[in-house]
């Protein structure tokens, strides 16, 4: 990400103008079907899907790029006594995930190759939780831009070495008002892989 990018998130933030705090229904739809472990939260701004993962017994890595965000993410986990590895770091740039994770969730940040190297980071049996911006010619909420948005297919593309357990697109109106094009996507990691 530019600065450009890591400073708007921060002013957004600091600012109070992101007001999202209940988790994504993709994650919380899922989660009690996935055994606990370890999980990752990728780009995970303000914490509110990281939280829900800790209350639910994960031992939890959450990281994204805009301090302002994590510092409210830190604060809201010690409010509630949750213990967070919040990490700092801007995923233009490498970073050295391990193969660890039994659970990784990627919601709303579009880096398909990033998507793609974080397979090989699950644990043999784990799941991949993601929900990106659908490229579409109809009126949708969300970054007008398309290196914010996923073609249709390519979501399905960047997991082909992962089980697909649900993959759905759809421009659906939710109850803010407008609507949203989203893909979803679970995928669970073969019990037997170990790379």
């Amino acid at each position: 990400m530019s600065k450009q990018d890591r400073d708007k998130w921060n002013q957004r933030y600091a600012e109070d103008s992101y007001r999202k705090t209940n988790p994504v229904t993709l994650v919380s739809d899922w989660l009690p079907k996935i055994p606990v472990g370890r999980a990752l939260d990728v780009a995970c701004g303000a914490g509110r899907n990281a939280i829900l993962l800790a209350q639910s017994g994960f031992e939890v890595d959450a990281i994204d790029i805009s301090h302002e965000g994590l510092k409210r993410a830190r604060q809201t986990a010690l409010e509630q006594g949750l213990s967070i590895n919040w990490i700092e770091h801007d995923l233009d740039e490498p970073y050295p995930f391990e193969p660890i994770y039994d659970l990784i969730i990627v919601m709303w940040y579009v880096d398909l190759e990033l998507i793609t190297h974080l397979c090989q980071c699950l644990a043999p049996g784990g799941y991949l939780v993601c929900q990106e911006h659908l490229v579409t010619d109809q009126e949708a909420i969300g970054p007008t831009g398309t290196n914010f948005r996923v073609a249709p297919g390519t979501l399905g593309e960047a997991v082909s070495g992962l089980d697909v357990l649900l993959y759905e697109e759809s421009v659906e109106t939710i109850p803010e008002g407008g609507q949203v094009a989203s893909a979803r996507l679970v995928a669970r990691k073969d019990q037997r892989k170990t790379t």
